[in-house]
């Protein structure tokens, strides 16, 4: 069993959480602990008109609270395995960048940093600004995968549900969760 962490912040975009949640909820061999922060917990119900208790009836997922630190993924010697912040603020960037930890989620991103395990960070802001883009470089620095929410329209995706389909596969193999590569599927039916 793989130990998977997926935090989900306040940025808009919260139907790429919504699809990697699910997709890796559906992976009987993952273990799923999912964080929210409390804007993310409302953005998710405003942007999807979805409730977090869903996630809850999936056996293989915890629903963790962001606000203590009383938590097996916040310790080193019991690093996760992944974790995944989609979407993530620049505030939760900044904090990650800086080591200046306020919750769970940035307690669990600085751990995996530290032990050297996999975080994939999926930052939804446009346009960058200068101390954006510093932040983001100290991340990736420190080890950390910057893929932000950019979805590629190459496929010529009929749908929202096919584009975000689509993105949640690349987070999912950038994380190292699953071996498909959704690029080759995307690309078999480009060309």
């Amino acid at each position: 069993m793989k130990r998977i962490v997926i935090g989900v912040t306040g940025a808009s975009g919260q139907v790429y959480a919504k699809k990697v949640i699910e997709k890796v909820a559906k992976m009987p061999e993952m273990e799923l602990d999912i964080a929210f922060t409390d804007t993310g917990m409302q953005v998710f119900m405003d942007e999807t008109g979805g409730n977090i208790e869903v996630f809850r009836t999936f056996s293989n997922v915890k629903i963790l609270d962001n606000h203590g630190y009383y938590n097996r993924n916040a310790s080193g010697s019991n690093a996760a395995d992944v974790m995944i912040v989609v979407p993530c603020t620049m505030g939760t960037v900044g904090r990650i960048a800086n080591g200046t930890t306020s919750d769970l989620i940035s307690r669990i991103a600085e751990v995996q940093l530290k032990e050297r395990r996999r975080l994939v960070i999926v930052p939804r802001e446009t346009p960058y600004s200068l101390i954006h883009l510093r932040n983001l470089q100290t991340l990736t620095e420190a080890g950390a995968i910057i893929a932000p929410a950019s979805p590629s329209f190459y496929s010529n995706p009929s749908s929202l549900d096919d584009l975000t389909d689509q993105f949640a596969d690349r987070i999912i193999a950038i994380a190292g969760i699953s071996d498909i590569n959704p690029s080759n599927k995307w690309m078999n039916e480009w060309h």
